[in-house]
């Protein structure tokens, strides 16, 4: 399942719906509070321990490395979104 979703996030409104998806899965998130600008720990109430699961569930679904320190500056949906994208990407 994992290489499926590695292929199928190869754009920005992909990337939002996989992540949609686990972080109502993971977190549960209502999937209509998910939205570019919603911010990760205000409107998600997604903590810095949820980030790191984030993270690592990322990690496997992309097969890249994310660096903790490069989501730091994640505030929003639309920077987890960005910053998958690089790595995809790059």
């Amino acid at each position: 399942m994992a290489s499926t979703l590695k292929q199928s996030m190869n754009d920005r409104d992909e990337i939002l719906h996989v992540l949609t998806d686990i972080l109502e899965e993971m977190f549960e998130v209502d999937p209509t509070d998910v939205a570019p600008d919603a911010l990760l720990y205000d409107d998600l109430d997604i903590d810095s321990i949820d980030a790191i699961d984030l993270i690592a569930r990322l990690r496997t679904l992309t097969g890249k490395k994310i660096e903790p320190d490069e989501f730091k500056a994640v505030r929003t949906v639309a920077d987890v979104v960005d910053a998958v994208y690089r790595l995809i990407a790059g």
